[in-house]
């Protein structure tokens, strides 16, 4: 399940990639930008979650644009996932988000602070297996938002690393329960990005 819903959002992301590339190729002939891959820990609300509220996660924080642009674009797909065992049931929970949005990133040399948000499409799931192999499962989607900053610094002429901390919101219903897929997120990221710098 995990798997799967990291796949569609993996698909969905190079979708939008290869819109913006046919419908804009003008507009990105002199873009600029990062990718910056994300790995750390998202924390999701103890009440909806426990004891599988503290998940393992990863992503890319993307940032196209200009230099003449006063914020660039943002394309942020993120995957987490837990799982525990319970009295002898194992839960497997996740959560997924194709955030988009704007991001200011300043430069100072080669220190690079920046901030960000938009809006988010937050995907969750939970599965619970009993001991005797039967499974009962559920997932849902909803529209919500993020907004996130860090810094990163820039080493040679490519290579990025960094620090990042974000937060989304969005409200789902998994088994007729309203629950919050959204949650704190903090790690490191490494990338890179473009044109390198002298």
């Amino acid at each position: 399940m995990v798997i799967g819903t990291a796949l569609r959002w993996v698909i969905a992301l190079a979708g939008v990639a290869a819109v913006m590339a046919g419908a804009s190729s003008a507009v990105f002939a002199k873009a600029e930008g990062d990718v910056n891959f994300f790995l750390g820990i998202k924390t999701l609300d103890e009440d909806d979650w426990e004891p599988i509220e503290d998940q393992g996660a990863f992503g890319a924080e993307i940032s196209i644009g200009q230099d003449t642009w006063p914020v660039m674009i943002a394309i942020d797909p993120f995957f987490s996932g837990a799982k525990d065992d319970e009295f002898g049931f194992d839960l497997k929970g996740a959560t997924s988000e194709l955030a988009i949005g704007v991001r200011k990133i300043w430069n100072v040399d080669n220190v690079h602070p920046y901030i960000g948000g938009g809006p988010s499409l937050l995907s969750a799931s939970f599965e619970v297996e009993n001991p005797f192999g039967a499974d009962v499962d559920d997932d849902d989607t909803t529209l919500g938002w993020w907004l996130g900053g860090g810094v990163f610094w820039r080493l040679g002429s490519r290579f990025n690393i960094g620090i990042a901390a974000r937060f989304s919101s969005g409200e789902v219903t998994l088994f007729d329960v309203d629950l919050e897929a959204g949650g704190l997120q903090g790690g490191l990221l490494l990338g890179w990005g473009w044109p390198a710098t002298p």
